[in-house]
Protein backbone atom coordinates (compact mmCIF):
# COMPACT_ATOMS: atom_id res chain seq x y z
CA UNK A 1 0.00 0.00 0.00
CA UNK A 2 0.98 3.57 -0.94
CA UNK A 3 1.95 6.23 1.61
CA UNK A 4 0.30 9.56 1.44
CA UNK A 5 2.45 12.35 2.77
CA UNK A 6 1.42 15.69 4.28
CA UNK A 7 2.45 19.11 5.36
CA UNK A 8 0.62 20.26 8.27
CA UNK A 9 -0.27 23.84 8.75
CA UNK A 10 -2.21 23.11 11.90
CA UNK A 11 -4.19 20.53 14.02
CA UNK A 12 -6.41 19.98 16.71
CA UNK A 13 -7.38 17.02 18.63
CA UNK A 14 -10.12 16.32 20.79
CA UNK A 15 -10.53 13.21 23.22
CA UNK A 16 -13.05 10.54 23.43
CA UNK A 17 -15.81 9.73 26.00
CA UNK A 18 -14.14 6.56 27.30
CA UNK A 19 -9.94 7.91 27.49
CA UNK A 20 -8.91 5.78 25.36
CA UNK A 21 -8.17 7.55 21.96
CA UNK A 22 -7.72 11.38 20.65
CA UNK A 23 -9.12 12.53 17.05
CA UNK A 24 -6.35 14.53 15.41
CA UNK A 25 -7.41 16.69 12.89
CA UNK A 26 -4.79 18.03 10.77
CA UNK A 27 -5.00 21.48 8.32
CA UNK A 28 -2.79 20.44 5.83
CA UNK A 29 -0.45 22.11 2.72
CA UNK A 30 -2.83 22.08 -0.48
CA UNK A 31 -5.03 19.63 -0.03
CA UNK A 32 -7.83 18.79 2.56
CA UNK A 33 -8.23 18.28 6.53
CA UNK A 34 -7.44 14.50 7.77
CA UNK A 35 -8.53 13.70 10.87
CA UNK A 36 -7.30 9.93 12.43
CA UNK A 37 -8.12 7.96 15.82
CA UNK A 38 -5.08 8.05 17.61
CA UNK A 39 -5.14 4.94 20.32
CA UNK A 40 -4.17 6.14 24.06
CA UNK A 41 -0.74 4.20 23.94
CA UNK A 42 0.36 5.95 20.84
CA UNK A 43 -0.13 9.13 22.75
CA UNK A 44 1.69 8.38 25.74
CA UNK A 45 4.70 7.04 23.69
CA UNK A 46 4.76 9.76 21.79
CA UNK A 47 4.85 12.57 24.85
CA UNK A 48 7.83 10.62 26.04
CA UNK A 49 9.32 11.05 22.48
CA UNK A 50 8.47 14.17 21.08
CA UNK A 51 10.95 17.03 21.50
CA UNK A 52 10.51 19.44 23.54
CA UNK A 53 10.54 23.31 22.04
CA UNK A 54 13.69 24.90 23.21
CA UNK A 55 13.28 28.06 20.98
CA UNK A 56 11.64 30.96 23.30
CA UNK A 57 10.57 32.79 19.83
CA UNK A 58 8.89 30.11 18.27
CA UNK A 59 5.17 31.15 16.76
CA UNK A 60 2.28 29.56 16.93
CA UNK A 61 0.68 27.77 14.01
CA UNK A 62 -2.10 29.19 11.88
CA UNK A 63 -5.78 29.12 13.93
CA UNK A 64 -6.27 25.22 14.06
CA UNK A 65 -9.15 23.33 12.33
CA UNK A 66 -12.53 22.79 14.01
CA UNK A 67 -13.54 19.35 15.42
CA UNK A 68 -17.23 18.86 15.35
CA UNK A 69 -19.38 15.80 15.94
CA UNK A 70 -19.11 14.79 11.90
CA UNK A 71 -15.48 14.03 12.80
CA UNK A 72 -16.22 11.27 15.66
CA UNK A 73 -18.86 9.43 13.46
CA UNK A 74 -17.52 9.45 10.27
CA UNK A 75 -17.31 5.61 9.68
CA UNK A 76 -14.19 6.31 7.43
CA UNK A 77 -12.00 8.18 9.99
CA UNK A 78 -8.86 5.54 10.25
CA UNK A 79 -7.15 4.07 13.50
CA UNK A 80 -3.95 4.09 13.62
CA UNK A 81 -1.86 0.99 14.77
CA UNK A 82 1.17 2.43 15.33
CA UNK A 83 3.89 5.71 14.52
CA UNK A 84 7.16 5.65 13.05
CA UNK A 85 9.04 8.97 14.24
CA UNK A 86 11.71 10.54 12.46
CA UNK A 87 13.34 13.80 13.73
CA UNK A 88 15.03 15.81 10.02
CA UNK A 89 16.41 19.36 10.07
CA UNK A 90 13.54 21.74 11.03
CA UNK A 91 10.41 19.10 11.18
CA UNK A 92 9.42 15.99 12.45
CA UNK A 93 8.38 13.23 9.95
CA UNK A 94 5.75 10.84 12.08
CA UNK A 95 4.04 8.28 9.70
CA UNK A 96 1.19 6.38 10.78
CA UNK A 97 0.30 2.89 10.16
CA UNK A 98 -3.49 3.05 9.67
CA UNK A 99 -5.98 -0.06 10.11
CA UNK A 100 -8.51 1.04 6.42
CA UNK A 101 -6.51 3.39 4.39
CA UNK A 102 -2.51 4.15 3.21
CA UNK A 103 -0.45 4.79 5.86
CA UNK A 104 0.26 8.41 6.64
CA UNK A 105 2.99 10.64 6.78
CA UNK A 106 2.48 13.93 8.29
CA UNK A 107 5.44 16.82 8.36
CA UNK A 108 5.17 19.14 11.26
CA UNK A 109 7.44 22.12 11.52
CA UNK A 110 8.39 22.96 15.12
CA UNK A 111 5.66 25.07 16.16
CA UNK A 112 3.00 22.47 15.23
CA UNK A 113 5.55 19.84 17.51
CA UNK A 114 5.52 21.64 20.08
CA UNK A 115 1.20 22.25 19.56
CA UNK A 116 0.97 18.97 19.04
CA UNK A 117 2.90 18.68 22.33
CA UNK A 118 1.13 20.41 24.36
CA UNK A 119 -2.22 19.50 23.82
CA UNK A 120 -1.42 15.70 24.16
CA UNK A 121 0.04 16.73 27.57
CA UNK A 122 -3.35 18.38 28.45
CA UNK A 123 -5.25 15.36 27.53
CA UNK A 124 -3.17 12.97 29.48
CA UNK A 125 -5.89 13.09 32.44
CA UNK A 126 -8.36 12.23 30.33
CA UNK A 127 -6.83 9.00 28.88
CA UNK A 128 -6.32 5.73 30.40
CA UNK A 129 -2.68 4.73 30.13
CA UNK A 130 -2.98 0.62 29.72
CA UNK A 131 0.32 0.44 29.93
CA UNK A 132 1.63 2.10 33.28
CA UNK A 133 3.25 -0.02 36.01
Amino acid sequence: MKTVIRQVKSLSMSCDRVGNLLLAKFSTVGASDVCIQIPANIIFWLLKHLPVNQNPYLQAPPPPPTIDQRDWENPYTPRAFTVNCKEMPGALRMTFNLDRKPDLTIVLDPSNVELMRQVMVLYTKDLIDLDAA
